[in-house]
C-alpha cells in the first residue's frame, strides 16, 4: 500500500499555476487534503476527480472533501463536495498524484558495494546504483540518475539526468535523454532480427537506440539497434510492457503504445500516435502523425495522417465496421 501525506489546496493550485492550468474554486489555501482517490472509495479529507460521462451515477454519492471536475459537470457535484474546476481533469490528476506520493524514486546518491562500475566509465554526481548492477566500458551518466539491482549498463551508452533505471535491465548501444524511466526487465540496444534470407547470414547492427527526454519504457520491452544509424522514440513517448520495437524503427513525439504491440523493422511513425494492444506493425512503412491504430490490427500498408485504422489487414475503421455488420447478418 503506498502511503500518503496531507497535502495543502495551496500546493496544488501553485503546481498548476506553475504548468499554466487555469483553475477556480473557493476552497481555502489552507485546506488539508490526506490522499487522493476514486469516487467510490474517497472519504471526507480525501481529494476526489471526475473525467468521465459514464460515472455520472457514481458522482452522486460521492464522498471526498472536494473534487476534480469540468464546469459542465458542475451541476451534478453534490453540495457536500466542494469542486475545483479545470478544463482538463485526468490532465491535472497527471500533474498533483506524486504530491500525495511518499514513494516516488528519487536517487539518494548511494552506490552499493555489491556494485561494479568499470574505471573507465564517467559517472556524475548523486548517482545510485544498487546491489549487482553492473556500469560497463564507453558509459558516461550523468546526475541524479536512479539505477536499481540485476541491471547491466554498457556498452556505449549515455544517461542523462534524472532518469529512472529499474531493476533486471539491459541497456548498450543507446542514449536514454533526461526523465526518462525504463521499467524493470526491459532489454535496449541489443542486435536486432537481421540476416540475408537465402543464406541466412546474420547481419550485424552497428547503429543504437535514442530514447528521447520524459519517456517511459515499460516491462519486458525490447528495443533493438539500428543496422547503421538510430533506432528513434520520440519525446514523452509511452511504451507499455511486452512491446517490441525493431531495428531502424522511428517514433514520433507523444506516442501512446499498448502492450503486447510488435513493429516490424524500419517503419516511420508520426507524432501523437496510438496504438491498441496486441497490434502488429509491418516493416518499411510511413504511418503519419495523429494515428490511431485499434488493438489487434495488423498493419500492413502506409496510413496517412489522422486516420483510425483497425482490422487485418487494417483499414478505415468505418469501412471495418460496416465490414463486421455485414457478416453479423449473413451469419
Amino acid at each position: 500500500m503506498i502511503n500518503m501525506k496531507k497535502i495543502k489546496y495551496l500546493q496544488i493550485k501553485n503546481l498548476l499555476k506553475k504548468n499554466n492550468i487555469e483553475v477556480t474554486s473557493n476552497i481555502s489555501d489552507n485546506e488539508l487534503f490526506t490522499a487522493i482517490k476514486t469516487i467510490s472509495n474517497s472519504t471526507n479529507d480525501d481529494l476526489s476527480f471526475f473525467s468521465n460521462s459514464k460515472y455520472l451515477s457514481s458522482l452522486k454519492t460521492i464522498k471526498a472533501k472536494a473534487c476534480i471536475i469540468e464546469n459542465k459537470f458542475l451541476k451534478f457535484l453534490p453540495e457536500n463536495c466542494k469542486p475545483i474546476i479545470v478544463d482538463n481533469p485526468y490532465l491535472v490528476l497527471a500533474l498533483i498524484n506524486d504530491l500525495f506520493s511518499k514513494n516516488i524514486l528519487k536517487s539518494n546518491g548511494i552506490i552499493s558495494k555489491y556494485s561494479i562500475i568499470n574505471p573507465q566509465a564517467k559517472i556524475s554526481k548523486n548517482l545510485q546504483l544498487n546491489s549487482f548492477s553492473v556500469i560497463d566500458e564507453n558509459v558516461e551518466i550523468f546526475e541524479d540518475v536512479f539505477i536499481g539491482s540485476n541491471t547491466h549498463i554498457g556498452p556505449n551508452v549515455l544517461i542523462h539526468k534524472n532518469a529512472i533505471i529499474h531493476d533486471n535491465v539491459s541497456i548498450s548501444n543507446s542514449i536514454i535523454m533526461e526523465n526518462c524511466e525504463i521499467k524493470s526487465g526491459a532489454r535496449i540496444g541489443g542486435s536486432g532480427f537481421g540476416f540475408e534470407e537465402k543464406t541466412k547470414r546474420k547481419i550485424n547492427h552497428n547503429g543504437n537506440v535514442i530514447i528521447k527526454a520524459n519517456t517511459s519504457i515499460g516491462s519486458n520491452t525490447t528495443i533493438d539497434r539500428a543496422v547503421f544509424d538510430s533506432t528513434i522514440i520520440g519525446n514523452f513517448s509511452n511504451i507499455d510492457n511486452l512491446v517490441q520495437i525493431a531495428h531502424n524503427v522511428t517514433i514520433g513525439d507523444y506516442a501512446i503504445i499498448a502492450a503486447q504491440v510488435g513493429i516490424a523493422g524500419s517503419t516511420n511513425i508520426g507524432k501523437y500516435v496510438k496504438i491498441g494492444g496486441q497490434a502488429g506493425v509491418s516493416g518499411h512503412l510511413e504511418i503519419g502523425d495523429n494515428v490511431t491504430i485499434a488493438a489487434k490490427s495488423g498493419v500492413t500498408k502506409n496510413i496517412a495522417d489522422n486516420k483510425i485504422v483497425a482490422g487485418f489487414p487494417a483499414k478505415d475503421i468505418k469501412i471495418w465496421k460496416q465490414e463486421i455488420i455485414k457478416n453479423s447478418i449473413k451469419i
